[in-house]
């Protein structure tokens, strides 16, 4: 029997004569119990939700293959309707019409029984009826192995899927062969690319900036929303310093923002500009690079990387200048957001302007 005191954990021990006796717990051991149980816990939790996941996919296939042997039209609404309607009679409402048709959709899009089970053992079922129903495989694969390897809740992942993640990174740009490498490489060795990571353009909307500002009162409202902006950037990023003094010839110069990036291993320097990207900007961003990688860069570590962030990227300097050759990525933000079907049809038009310049310059080599 045990029961509490005002400052510390008691044991209470009753001898055979009856006399009661109290013996502090010892803070180690009770710490040590609550960590044996709680993690007992979770891998019962992990174990359940990867048992659910593979059996609503086992499902899915199973119907599915039936439905491939009967060539009749509305064969599958009705087998499914049917089977329903037993399996909610017998197991509840997990096996409903609905959910039977997001199984048999699981299982056509991720046909390798091996993938589901990696995922799972960080996915519920709940993510995965999120991504199902898109039609972009690389758009579900990214999101997929994104939620694997950052661990998102559903929650999470619905506001990256709202915000076109997947749309503002570079991996939407790229030829899809490339893309699918590149995701192949995150499945398989869990290797996070800068493409995957980087995006363009930034929402800002949550600075709350008014129609005119400076670049100071644009770096103050980022220190001052910086676990948003931090969100924003992404997962990985721990914030390091503002106005970093660079010290070049006795000259000083002053980094808006810098930023390490756990996963990618690597110091991220980050200039602010209220205008459109300028040819200039490239020297001094190179300058700040070489500099970090001379005085700050750690052993282990890979090169410092640039992003700078203008109000208008102006892709044709961005181009030219071959910026990704540097380690200098240029990124739009926007303080506001425009109606989302705009925004969403200037990511594609990028998108399609991408590839195709992609696909030409691979083509010519």
């Amino acid at each position: 029997m045990t029961k509490k005191s005002s400052d510390k954990k008691q044991l209470v021990r009753i001898s055979k004569t009856g006399e009661i006796s109290k013996t502090a717990a010892p803070e180690e051991l009770l710490r040590d119990l609550h960590g044996l149980i709680e993690k007992s816990r979770r891998d019962v939790a992990r174990a359940v939700n990867m048992g659910m996941v593979f059996l609503y996919w086992q499902v899915g296939q199973r119907i599915h293959k039936d439905i491939l042997k009967e060539k009749r039209a509305g064969y599958g609404e009705e087998i499914v309707q049917t089977v329903s309607a037993q399996l909610s009679a017998e197991y509840g409402r997990g096996f409903g019409k609905r959910n039977l048709f997001n199984m048999i959709r699981f299982a056509e899009v991720f046909p390798s029984p091996e993938i589901v089970q990696t995922l799972s053992g960080q996915m519920s079922w709940s993510h995965f009826v999120e991504i199902i129903h898109f039609e972009d495989d690389l758009k579900r694969d990214f999101y997929a192995e994104m939620c694997r390897v950052e661990r998102w809740s559903v929650r999470t992942l619905r506001q990256k899927i709202s915000g076109m993640l997947f749309e503002r990174t570079a991996l939407s740009k790229k030829p899809a062969k490339l893309a699918r490498q590149e995701l192949a490489a995150l499945r398989e060795e869990d290797r996070l690319t800068p493409d995957l990571v980087f995006r363009d353009p930034y929402f800002l909307d949550f600075l709350g900036l008014a129609d005119t500002y400076s670049e100071k009162d644009l770096e103050s409202a980022i220190l001052r929303e910086l676990e948003s902006f931090i969100l924003e950037l992404g997962i990985g990023f721990s914030f390091v310093a503002r106005q970093k003094r660079i010290t070049v010839d006795n000259q000083d110069y002053y980094l808006d923002l810098l930023f390490y990036h756990r996963r990618l291993r690597r110091l991220v320097a980050v200039d602010l500009k209220l205008g459109k990207f300028q040819a200039a900007a490239k020297g001094q961003m190179e300058l700040y690079l070489r500099w970090l990688e001379k005085y700050e860069q750690q052993p282990g570590e890979e090169s410092p990387l640039g992003l700078i962030l203008c109000a208008d990227k102006s892709d044709e300097h961005v181009e030219l200048l071959q910026l990704d050759k540097s380690g200098i990525r240029v990124a739009a933000y926007l303080t506001e957001l425009p109606p989302r079907n705009l925004l969403r049809k200037k990511l594609r038009d990028t998108a399609v302007i991408a590839r195709a310049r992609l696909e030409k310059e691979s083509g010519s080599k």
